[in-house]
């Protein structure tokens, strides 16, 4: 296998693959509850077509009970050749003019670093196009596919997702050697890694209450205690003065693999003037090795409607990313123990638990994780370390369910450093999506001679 046939045939499909992102990127598939429904259809159909059109005819709409539907197909490879399940979704985020962006979010738009801005072009579209450049080569190197191929292209990976309900309804169809999920990335563009750990997702609401109704402020102000501010004094027990986590009985441990640097965090993070990060460490440690906590939302009287009151009731929900091998369950009950146990004042605290999704810790020990670091090498150009993810994707617990001894290689072409994933300015390399190219052929034509 010569890996200088293989960056030929993927520079000569480049330009195609671009001009299918900046097609799929001014698609705004945003899979949220209420938003226009017709364009997330759309992008279902157009992926459709597309793959089909890359060599997998038999893909379909996979049929749902509810939601947008996943997209799925089958290609048989040669007898006795190892499965592979290729993985990457067609939905984004939302792109609130409220975000800052300088470029409209749904204009694919090349600025003068080079790199294509848009929501999505990162996370997942520039996944997504890696595994139709990655099936047009295969097909134009070997006209044929090396390997079966089955891929699923999620339809609500950003909101209440459904493929789980689907894979556990139809385990038969992801039974595979190898899983390839196309929704990661180098942590610096050009400097490959394969993710091997992510932060599992606990949450909950908790409501404060410390009067039977509202009272006047300047009448009762002062002994009457305010449950906004019973709220906000509570939220600040849960990280100590470093900002670390200050919740007893949570998981942390140090973090071996590649760090990411100050510089890099805070190009992709863009803190205003005079704010210092929070928490000690290493930045992997912050972001891949300890849990981290933030209230993600607040209900309480807007300042449109507030008035002279002191307020008997306020809520917030909170949101703990935790480390890999720790116990969702066990993590949540530490973190509901500290919320009831530290509120001032005598405050009544009630804790509802919304979610414990699990962590995911990649094995690394495997045939076709070494492939993958050697195709990554190849691709790059120099070695391959390992990451962490800071995000979750519960999905990979249910599709090692699926296919309990199948390999998992997390990778993509989403930079950490730049590509601002969720916020305002998304935007992608078109180099690391031709080197993701690159990777994945070498990698599915080298599993053969792995299995």
């Amino acid at each position: 296998m010569n890996p200088d046939n293989v960056a030929a045939t993927v520079r000569d499909l480049m330009p195609g693959v671009v001009e299918d992102l900046k097609e799929l990127i001014a698609i705004p598939s945003i899979a949220f509850p209420g938003y226009d429904e017709e364009p997330v259809h759309a992008m279902a159909q157009r992926t459709l077509e597309l793959i089909q059109e890359a060599g997998i005819p038999d893909a379909h709409l996979a049929d749902v009970p509810h939601g947008y539907p996943p997209i799925y197909g089958e290609v048989q490879g040669p007898e006795g050749s190892p499965t592979v399940v290729l993985y990457a979704h067609y939905d984004v985020q939302p792109a609130h003019k409220s975000q800052g962006w300088t470029s409209d979010p749904w204009v694919p738009t090349v600025k003068d670093d080079g790199r294509i801005y848009g929501r999505g072009a990162a996370d997942d579209k520039s996944g997504l196009v890696s595994l139709l450049g990655t099936l047009r080569a295969l097909k134009q190197l070997d006209g044929e596919f090396p390997c079966t191929i089955r891929i699923i292209i999620e339809g609500m990976e950003e909101t209440e997702s459904n493929l789980e309900e689907f894979v556990e309804a139809h385990p038969e169809l992801f039974g595979c050697d190898v899983f390839v999920i196309a929704d990661m990335g180098n942590l610096r563009v050009g400097e490959p890694v394969l993710t091997t750990a992510l932060r599992g997702d606990v949450s909950c609401t908790v409501t404060v209450r410390t009067l039977d109704h509202p009272l006047h402020s300047g009448v009762y102000g002062g002994p009457a205690p305010d449950a906004m501010m019973a709220l906000a004094r509570l939220l600040s027990t849960l990280h100590d003065d470093a900002g670390d986590v200050a919740v007893a009985g949570v998981t942390s441990f140090p973090w071996t693999g590649s760090d990411m640097t100050e510089e890099d965090f805070l190009a992709g993070a863009e803190l205003l003037p005079g704010v210092s990060m929070t928490g000690t460490g290493t930045i992997a440690d912050r972001l891949w090795s300890k849990p981290s906590i933030n209230a993600i939302g607040v209900d309480t009287t807007s300042i449109a409607d507030s008035s002279n009151v002191v307020l008997p009731e306020a809520s917030a929900k909170i949101s703990m990313r935790i480390v890999p091998g720790s116990n969702p369950e066990d993590e949540l009950d530490a973190l509901v123990a500290h919320l009831e146990s530290h509120a001032p004042w005598g405050a009544q605290v009630e804790v509802q638990r919304v979610k414990a999704a699990y962590p995911f810790q990649v094995p690394t020990d495997g045939p076709g994780y070494a492939a993958a670091r050697e195709a990554m090498t190849a691709a790059f150009g120099q070695d391959t370390s390992e990451a962490g993810s800071g995000g979750s994707i519960p999905l990979l617990q249910t599709l090692q369910h699926a296919s309990p001894n199948a390999e998992f290689i997390l990778w993509g072409p989403e930079d950490v450093a730049k590509s601002r994933i969720h916020a305002s300015d998304e935007s992608v390399d078109p180099a690391e999506i031709e080197s993701m190219i690159v990777a994945q052929v070498l990698l599915l034509r080298g599993l053969p001679a792995r299995f």
